[in-house]
């Protein structure tokens, strides 16, 4: 039977989510021959986390659905032992990439790949706090339904509608299967694209490669962050082929095998570091399955705060940055596409470690006028955007360094994967008893 890891990263409150969380988790053990492991990762105060308990005690029993529901304090013991086990001779740099004081959308997945493997789980399917699954004729439209049918299988036994898939490729496993969403953007910019459409295409338009024409930047940024626009669910269909890393989201996302190679990068503070092995399956050739379950996308309160406002915009405009070192890293592996593989078919992460540190080396003259343009639009655009330029003036050239940091962290971090993977398949999740937690 297979094991599977089903999980929520969050750190605010949602009770309903993960309600819905628990119905997919049965819906996935009645409907197939697997055991799921529920993994919730709770960063939120602890008044929210004895709600989520509340909430776990209460969803119906399931025989093969395990609920894991670990606070900071937990995740950081387990991730100590492993650290520890893995040899590492950087154990206190390692613990803080993986769990750092704030907040970073590729460590806290990082954590479940991890604890997905202490649990002895074969693939990781993971969702989001501020997202919902669509319905249709009264019943939820879960994705998993489509995860299982193919992730993991050869190409030639996985259950899909329609295959574009190069025969070269037929003899490796999905690797990825996912889906997009729908409804709000996925970046919570909506609102510069009410107040300026202009200014929100330039803005938008410089997570582009420096190179690209005027044009092109505004084409991709008018495609950018819609996921599947807003028409409803109303039909199943899946896609075996190399997915486009455009069509699919994080939040609507299972992997099988790549993430026991390379980790996602543990930048902070920093949107989109979480979508880096969805990158990577599509430029090693890997197989994987492009579904229509999508997820629907909502804005939580919290970022229509001014607090929550300059912390989210400050979040993006690092994303902006990051994207210098990115498009190198997915330049090179784009060009080296099958070479990314060894004689198994599995991911080398030496060959990522060594490209992510490369990129490190970059001359940031394209970010300077990155950070020029943004503080040109956001004080065209006035009001509290105004605010947020003046914030980034004031940190520009530590944002500039967090840009650099952030990727030799990465090569850091990938380079001590394979280690910390083996530890964490011997390590329990919770310590024996007379051991330190």
């Amino acid at each position: 039977m297979r094991r599977i890891c089903l999980t929520l990263p969050t750190n605010r409150a949602c009770p309903e989510t993960i309600t819905a969380l628990g119905a997919e988790a049965a819906h996935a053990a009645e409907h197939a021959d697997v055991d799921v492991q529920v993994l919730i990762l709770d960063s939120c105060a602890a008044a929210v986390r004895a709600e989520h308990t509340a909430v776990l005690r209460n969803l119906p029993a399931h025989p093969r659905v395990t609920v894991h529901h670990l606070d900071e304090a937990a995740q950081r013991a387990f991730l100590t032992r492993i650290v520890t086990r893995s040899g590492s001779t950087k154990p206190d740099l390692l613990l803080d990439l993986l769990l750092p004081d704030g907040l970073s959308y590729g460590a806290c997945t990082d954590r479940a790949f991890l604890i997905a493997a202490a649990l002895g789980c074969e693939s990781v399917h993971r969702r989001d706090s501020d997202s919902r699954y669509q319905r249709l004729a009264g019943r939820t439209v879960f994705p998993v339904h489509h995860e299982l049918a193919a992730l993991g299988r050869l190409p030639a036994h996985a259950e899909v509608t329609a295959t574009d898939l190069p025969a070269a490729y037929a003899d490796r496993p999905v690797a990825m299967v996912g889906g997009s969403f729908v409804g709000e953007l996925s970046v919570d910019i909506a609102e510069m694209r009410a107040a300026d459409p202009e200014v929100y295409r330039e803005v938008v338009g410089l997570w582009a490669p420096g190179h690209w024409t005027p044009a092109a930047r505004r084409e991709l940024a008018d495609e950018s962050f819609r996921g599947a626009g807003t028409a409803a669910f109303t039909a199943d269909h899946a896609t075996l082929t190399l997915v486009d890393p455009m069509r699919v989201d994080m939040c609507n996302i299972a992997f099988h095998g790549v993430h026991e190679r390379v980790p996602l990068p543990p930048a902070r503070d920093t949107i989109g570091s979480d979508y880096f092995l969805i990158h990577l399956v599509h430029d090693a050739r890997l197989p994987g399955v492009l579904h229509n379950r999508h997820i629907v996308n909502y804005y939580t309160a919290e970022r229509r705060t001014d607090d929550g406002f300059r912390a989210y915009q400050t979040r993006f405009v690092k994303f902006l940055l990051s994207m210098l070192y990115f498009h190198h890293v997915y330049d090179r592996m784009a060009e080296a596409g099958d070479t990314l593989l060894d004689h198994t078919g599995r991911v080398r992460s030496e060959a990522i470690a060594a490209l992510a540190r490369e990129s490190t080396g970059l001359d940031r003259t394209e970010n300077l006028r990155r950070l020029d343009a943004v503080d040109t639009a956001y004080r065209r655009l006035g009001g509290r955007w105004a605010g947020v330029a003046d914030l980034l003036a004031a940190r520009r050239d530590r944002l500039l360094d967090e840009a650099r940091d952030d990727m030799a962290d990465f090569a850091l971090l990938t380079e001590a994967w394979q280690p910390l993977m083996a530890a964490a398949r011997t390590t329990p999740l919770t310590a024996p008893p007379g051991q330190p937690g």
